[in-house]
């Protein structure tokens, strides 16, 4: 619902008294509200300590922030999905001002209300699959206990079925859920679950179709793929169709797109220089316009070159601004201070820069020495993190016998750590199989072998998911994989605790 009110009675002959009461009744509707200016400055005001009034052929908003009571004159007002837009200005200046007024929401709310909203999509796929399975009863429809991200509806025919309502679950996320709900419901004496079934919409669906042609023939057998959509482009009602399973070779199908070649990369003089400030921890990550500057895997600047300009960025996180003479000292103060914080043994490990991109600090430190992890391996020039369509791969090797290894990091425990991995193995092992990688000359001229790719896992002992093993005996044996158990201090120093 949209409603434009503009109170200026010669242009529209608008009753000023009833937009007054009518913008009044909208404030009265919630107890808090955020105002925020056009430039992003915001607070929060009570119903109470907002003023309409109607004086002399004028509607005036009043309030009070930090510089005092606010005046102004409303133009006018549109009111739309709860949120209100105020046009404003003042009679003795030329002043204008835009602000809006959203309701502000307690989190217990917001919470309730989002739960509702998925509970209520829930029923929408467990009425969607009684129509298209009649003669199969739905027996119980429920959110997901541990986040409540994706709906369970369990059917008297000992399938349990799983769909997405958070608009927010990849993949990996969906099947890693199925396997250890399948592992929890098929173990129970009563009506034991024999089958999953994951329902996604076409390109989720597509995603799902991959990773689950990795997975072991008893696994592929146990969680299924549907496809839920709209049988026609007419149609009111959506049908659910099977996903057909796929093998590991049906992977390899297709045209694989051309990687630009690594020769074409050189740092810019900018980036050197700003390298030359500590070269023991800076490097650059290179993107389509220039390069990325970390210390020690956390961005700090970023070099872009236009035509023959180049310029920087300076900052952590979202607070960053362009790099002038004004502001050297600023700049030369950021670099001290990572300096200070970011290392082993900072003053203060609670700080933003000792706590931040942790799995990226890892991954610099083996980017600097690979042989920390493995002596065998060469990593690809320039390239700490190769690009697989939109996903990073945190480190791409070639070991001397020829064969690549993915080099998964993590820093803190993820329990689809095995699955994410399975999934860069086939996006890496499909353009090896294409001749793509060979070509770019990602490894110099080394040549790469023509054996299956293969996987290492590496992260602090305590951050392995306690259930990795049962994760691992999903993955197809086809895939090899290599674990690698790191000392908790690996910021001081990287020791293999344990390989296998």
């Amino acid at each position: 619902m949209v409603r434009k009110v503009n109170p200026r009675l010669k242009e529209k002959k608008v009753n000023l008294d009833n937009l007054q009461n009518q913008l009044q009744t909208l404030i009265n509707e919630h107890h808090e509200w955020l105002l925020i200016h056009a430039l992003g400055r915001s607070f929060s005001l009570q119903n109470t300590e907002i003023e309409i009034e109607f004086s002399q052929n004028k509607v005036l908003f009043s309030y009070l922030d930090d510089k005092g009571f606010q005046t102004w004159r409303i133009n006018d007002f549109n009111f739309e999905a709860d949120e209100i837009r105020l046009n404003l200005s003042r009679n003795f200046t030329k002043e204008r001002e835009k602000i809006r007024l959203v309701p502000r929401i307690l989190s217990k709310d917001l919470s309730e209300n989002l739960e509702l909203a998925r509970l209520e999509k829930a029923n929408k796929i467990a009425e969607i699959l009684a129509l298209n399975y009649p003669k199969t009863r739905n027996l119980r429809v429920e959110l997901n206990q541990e986040n409540g991200r994706f709906a369970q509806i369990f059917l008297e025919n000992q399938t349990l079925v799983l769909a997405d309502v958070s608009d927010s679950l990849t993949p990996e996320i969906l099947i890693s859920a199925a396997c250890f709900l399948q592992r929890k419901f098929g173990a129970r004496r009563k009506n034991p679950v024999g089958t999953i079934w994951i329902l996604a919409e076409k390109k989720q669906a597509r995603n799902l179709q991959k990773l689950h042609a990795l997975l072991c023939e008893n696994w592929k057998r146990k969680i299924q793929i549907k496809d839920i959509s709209r049988k026609d482009a007419k149609a009111q009602s959506e049908e659910i169709k099977d996903v057909a399973q796929l093998k590991i070779s049906d992977l390899w199908r297709g045209k694989a797109k051309e990687i630009k070649s690594l020769a074409d990369h050189f740092l810019s003089e900018t980036a050197q220089k700003i390298i030359e400030l500590a070269p023991e921890e800076i490097d650059a990550v290179f993107a389509k316009n220039g390069e990325t500057l970390r210390f020690h895997g956390l961005p700090f600047a970023r070099v872009r070159k236009n035509l023959t300009e180049e310029k920087v960025w300076f900052g952590v996180e979202k607070s960053k601004q362009i790099l002038t003479e004004n502001n050297l000292e600023e700049f030369g103060e950021l670099i001290e201070n990572l300096q200070q914080f970011r290392r082993f043994d900072a003053p203060n490990k609670r700080h933003i820069f000792h706590t931040l991109a942790s799995e990226a600090w890892l991954e610099s430190i083996l980017r600097r020495n690979i042989n920390l992890l493995d002596g065998n391996l060469i990593l690809a020039p320039l390239y700490h993190q190769f690009r697989a369509e939109r996903d990073k791969i945190d480190l791409l090797a070639l070991r001397k016998d020829g064969r690549l290894a993915i080099i998964e990091l993590k820093a803190a425990t993820d329990r689809e750590m095995i699955f994410q991995a399975a999934e860069y193995w086939r996006k890496i092992e499909f353009l090896r199989r294409k001749g793509v990688l060979q070509k770019a000359n990602l490894f110099g001229n080394t040549k790469i072998s023509d054996a299956p790719t293969i996987i290492y896992l590496a992260a602090p002992t305590l951050c392995f998911h306690r259930d990795f093993d049962f994760l691992k005996s999903v993955i197809s044996p086809e895939i090899e994989i290599f674990r690698f158990d790191l000392n908790e201090n690996w910021r001081e120093k990287i020791r293999i605790l344990q390989r296998r």
